[in-house]
């Protein structure tokens, strides 16, 4: 848990609806209980190659990621409670996890399709809700009619 007393609620950034979605319900949450958010995003690797042996220009993945970061907190500015933000390397299942060592509260959105497919949660939620070192809210959209 913070050490600063105040409730710290971490959610997982990717430039999704869903994520949207995630960040703004923590930060009303948040102004409730007086707290802070971290928005974290990750980046990683792409396991790939090709027959060509063309090369990757990996710095593209930490901009993109960074990128994704600043139009988040460009979006949420001004709303009165403490925001930070953090790029980190790796899975983002892992990152979240990691971080959820130092958090309250853990937030993400749902990745599900509608129907069946909509019942499931994506592969990052799952493996958050299941390892994680404290609670995890997962934000659903809500059905088309």
């Amino acid at each position: 848990m913070p050490g600063n007393g105040s409730f710290r609620i971490v959610v997982g950034v990717d430039g999704s609806d869903q994520s949207r979605s995630a960040m703004d319900w923590a930060i009303e949450e948040s102004r409730l209980r007086k707290g802070e958010v971290q928005a974290l995003t990750a980046w990683s690797f792409p396991y790939v190659s090709d027959a060509l042996g063309t090369a990757w220009d990996y710095e593209i993945f930490q901009k993109d990621a960074q990128a994704i970061l600043e139009a988040e907190l460009e979006r949420i500015k001004d709303q009165g409670v403490t925001i930070t933000g953090r790029v980190v390397e790796g899975n983002p299942a892992a990152a979240l996890i990691d971080a959820s060592r130092d958090a309250d509260l853990v937030v993400v959105g749902s990745r599900g399709h509608g129907g069946f497919t909509g019942m499931l949660l994506g592969s990052v939620s799952h493996q958050t809700i299941h390892h994680a070192h404290c609670p995890v809210l997962v934000i659903r959209e809500p059905a088309a009619d």
